[in-house]
């Protein structure tokens, strides 16, 4: 079966507003918005922090099929730990509310990594959807990098192939593989934004 992106819920223009805050959109050559969360190892982690390194952050639903066509192939995975290994850190972000489509508590999450064999830095709860909106996350898996300097130099899809179908990979761009390789060359990421696809957020009320 495959599937396509026929609308991705509703797309916020021009910036964002949060419990009366306005706050701008995220833009590539900028700072990357400022974030704080728990990850399932109890440590709180923050862009500050990680400041100095380079950071990906992946929205993530267990229960998408557009996630499932990435793990179930074992292709997230494999970008994960190359990634990680050339020190680079990758926070996954579980974003679903209670009772929503995806919706994991510390300890499931954290068995549902050792499963998939996945290989994430950290994967950081975000129920409320703080972080997600202040990234304007829209589906997932939706993706950014952020430079060592905290500047968002990527945010888009995973690569260039809209569908579930695992078959699709093999011939796929990989955009983050492909960001962080033009970083580590000292060039400009090519290709600094692209489309997301995949399943809607579940945002909380």
């Amino acid at each position: 079966m495959r599937w396509t992106t026929l609308g991705a819920g509703l797309v916020l223009i021009g910036g964002l507003v949060w419990n009366g805050v306005s706050a701008a959109a995220p833009a590539v050559g900028e700072e990357a918005p400022a974030f704080s969360g728990m990850a399932t190892n109890g440590e709180t982690v923050t862009l500050e922090s990680l400041r100095g390194k380079t950071v990906v952050l992946e929205w993530t639903n267990h229960q998408c099929p557009f996630v499932r066509k990435h793990y179930e192939s074992g292709n997230m995975q494999k970008t994960q730990a190359a990634a990680t290994a050339e020190g680079t850190v990758w926070v996954s972000i579980i974003y679903s509310a209670p009772g929503k489509q995806g919706f994991v508590s510390a300890e499931e999450a954290t068995e549902l990594t050792k499963s998939r064999a996945a290989s994430p830095s950290y994967v950081v709860l975000d129920p409320e959807g703080t972080i997600g909106r202040a990234y304007e996350a829209r589906t997932t898996p939706h993706m950014f990098v952020i430079d060592p300097e905290g500047k968002l130099v990527y945010m888009g899809g995973i690569d260039d192939k809209p569908t579930s179908d695992q078959a699709d990979i093999a011939a796929a761009t990989n955009y983050v593989t492909a960001a962080l390789a033009d970083m580590n060359a000292g060039k400009p990421v090519a290709t600094p934004v692209s489309e997301p696809y995949g399943c809607s957020v579940k945002y909380a009320e």
